[in-house]
């Protein structure tokens, strides 16, 4: 995952709306969250300070530039955001799948300055992946009866009492993303009383710019057959299906703590499976599809460990909402391909490494216990997060707690697992964990009682944060430097 940086300016065309707020026909500047197949908008609450007035320009500004990040996505998000109103926002971008091999697609859910509870829905059409200009080719209003339902096939429908919409992302990543976000809008919608005749009055800007060709059009319009709507058990038994989904369900979470989660569609998943399980995977498409959110929804949201330590994902690390509603104050990085991406409103530290067996991480659990520890001390949460929250980051989260708590590595691990199930530290890290749990014995010698073992599944134990932590005088504080961004060991605010 990658941040940019937009500026935009009110378009020349655009004659000047005195009931748009002043600050909505000023300069804009919008960060964006970028991984593969899909952006976010990085909402960092309202800034402060008078908004500096700019000349209009034709297009935004150019992009600040994140590392890693796909040049073509840049560019995409650039075009798409041309075609808005200078008062209407991008919260999210996914690519979806197309019938066609050049043609690129795009579904955007984006909102208006005027009115926080209104929100629609546009599909964007490139005509090539290299091409830096689309047309609009679908206009979807969400409205408080829309609905949103999971197809069964790896895609998604958004209904409304006039028409229903499929969409299927590129990946299951994107997919959680934007039901995510539908789901919001849909919220938002029901609590606002949008309905047709009475709000959403802006999306008639949009349907007057509808231009993509027939083509696009027609795909925008397809539906699918009826065959992913119908279950058909084919003669099994409940008992047997309650096996077999059983057997998917244990299959599935390997599945997708293993695979790239921005890079795999749900054909895929259900491909694997079958190559996995030997049979077909027909019958349990719509299964396949809910127990895959209810894996990534363990995923996007963070785990509590302790009342001051959250274990994550690097969705939640771009989660602006979530940190301070967490009391989070310091965030620990320990990914080598994921910004940070708040650097002005957090403490953060960063142990810049890949997900390989051959990564050393026991080297650096000296400092990230500092780094938790000084967060516990100044009375201030901390995420822990790479990826997934699955491999890195949970490794280091329980050499945490096996000092913290001077539990045995079995014990700190199953609690970490029961507080996050998709928990599993490669091979590489559970010989360093054991390493480091010998490190410890060796040191614990007249050292304080370890605190109780945890109950599974129950409270977690009860971790005081005015309790000094048992340890050596170095582990009382980390020095956290304010700054740029962090090397090997680099910390930032």
């Amino acid at each position: 995952m990658a941040l940019l940086t937009l500026h935009r300016s009110p378009s020349v065309s655009t004659a000047p709306d005195e009931s748009i707020p002043r600050r909505g026909r000023l300069q804009k500047r919008e960060s964006f969250a970028v991984v593969k197949g899909a952006v976010l908008l990085l909402e960092e609450g309202e800034r402060e300070g008078p908004a500096e007035e700019t000349f209009p320009s034709h297009t935004p500004s150019p992009l600040k530039l994140g590392g890693g990040a796909s040049e073509t996505q840049h560019r995409h998000l650039q075009a798409m955001v041309s075609l808005l109103r200078p008062e209407d926002t991008i919260k999210l971008a996914v690519r979806l799948e197309s019938v066609s091999s050049v043609r690129v697609r795009y579904l955007i859910v984006v909102s208006t300055l005027h009115n926080k509870q209104e929100s629609l829905l546009l599909g964007m059409d490139f005509p090539e992946a290299e091409s830096d200009q689309c047309t609009i080719g679908l206009v979807l209003p969400i409205w408080s009866a829309t609905q949103v339902y999971l197809d069964g096939d790896g895609g998604f429908s958004v209904t409304t009492a006039e028409e229903t919409r499929i969409f299927k992302p590129v990946s299951i990543q994107t997919m959680w993303s934007v039901l995510q976000a539908l789901h919001g809008c849909c919220e938002r919608a029901l609590r606002g009383v949008v309905i047709p005749g009475s709000g959403l009055d802006w999306a008639q800007h949009y349907y007057n710019h509808v231009e993509s060709d027939r083509l696009c059009l027609n795909e925008w319009g397809a539906m699918t057959g009826l065959e992913s709507v119908r279950r058909d058990s084919s003669g099994q038994s409940s008992k047997e299906r309650v096996s077999v989904e059983r057997q998917i369900k244990e299959e599935l979470r390997d599945i997708m703590r293993t695979e790239d989660l921005e890079n795999i569609t749900s054909k895929q998943v259900r491909s694997a499976l079958e190559t996995r399980l030997g049979m077909d995977m027909k019958n349990y498409k719509e299964y396949i599809d809910n127990e895959m959110m209810v894996t990534m929804a363990q995923m996007d949201k963070p785990s509590k460990i302790f009342d001051y330590l959250f274990l994550g994902s690097e969705w939640n690390a771009a989660n602006f909402e979530e940190l301070q509603k967490n009391n989070v104050g310091y965030i620990l990085n320990v990914t080598r391909e994921i910004d940070n991406f708040f650097p002005e409103s957090f403490s953060y530290m960063n142990i810049r490494v890949y997900d390989v067996e051959a990564t050393d991480l026991l080297s650096h659990w000296k400092d990230t216990y500092n780094f938790i520890n000084t967060a516990r001390l100044r009375g201030q949460s901390v995420l822990v997060h790479c990826k997934m929250g699955v491999s890195r980051s949970a490794s280091t989260v329980v050499a945490y707690v096996m000092k913290h708590a001077h539990w045995p590595l079995e014990v700190a691990l199953a609690y970490v697992k029961d507080r996050r199930p998709i928990v599993q530290p490669n091979d590489g890290f559970m010989k360093q964990l054991q390493t480091y749990s010998g490190i410890l014995n060796a040191r614990s010698v007249g050292s304080p009682e370890c605190l109780p073992f945890p109950a599974l599944q129950s409270a977690a134990p009860q971790c005081s944060l005015e309790k000094e932590v048992p340890g050596a005088e170095e582990d009382r504080e980390a020095v956290v430097c304010r700054g740029g961004g962090g090397g090997r060991n680099g910390k930032s605010r």
